[in-house]
């Protein structure tokens, strides 16, 4: 059995979690999350925890309890906190910005390039090399952002591309005659 299904999701004051037989909902002051349950998982309600149990019977229930553990909690934290992921731009003419739901980049192609956002996310270009992805849903704002980022990912020789603001690019050495 997963380890990870052993602890309880701790729900915050002002989070509203409701059961049904095939869907999990989540209300915070941030907006509405919704998931659809598992078969092979039961999700028990106890005051103000969440416990994820594992059906009998069921050959994925382990694993299975442990995602859904790990969906719920990432759902709590989004509609209280939230989620972002800071991207950056490294390249000479590399530029990023924002408009509305629109983001325009400019990455050393012939053409610009306009990356429209989903609902529920917000894009914010503090500087022109920096972007910044912000919404609830930590599945969507990750998907975002790799989408961004495969636009111009970065090269391994001279490092220039579009980079997550934590990632590390190792530097190959060029050919020596």
């Amino acid at each position: 059995m997963s380890r990870i299904a052993k602890y309880p999701v701790e729900v915050p004051k002002g989070v509203e979690v409701m059961l049904s037989d095939s869907e999990v909902s989540v209300k915070g002051p941030l907006g509405t999350l919704r998931q659809s349950m598992l078969p092979s998982v039961k999700i028990e309600k106890d005051g103000e925890m969440l416990l994820c149990r594992a059906v009998e019977g069921g050959v994925d229930a382990g694993a299975m309890s442990g995602t859904m553990r790990a969906l719920l909690n990432n759902m709590v934290i989004g509609v209280t906190k939230g989620f972002e992921k800071k991207l950056t731009l490294v390249g000479v003419g590399y530029r990023a910005q924002a408009q509305g739901a629109k983001l325009n980049l400019t990455l050393g192609f012939s053409h610009p390039v306009v990356h429209d956002m989903p609902s529920g996310i917000k894009v914010e270009t503090p500087t022109q090399t920096e972007i910044l992805i912000k919404g609830i849903d930590k599945q969507v704002v990750g998907q975002v952002a790799a989408e961004i980022r495969a636009y111009r990912s970065p090269e391994p020789y001279k490092g220039k591309g579009v980079r997550y603001s934590d990632e590390v690019v190792v530097i190959k050495e060029t050919k020596k005659k």
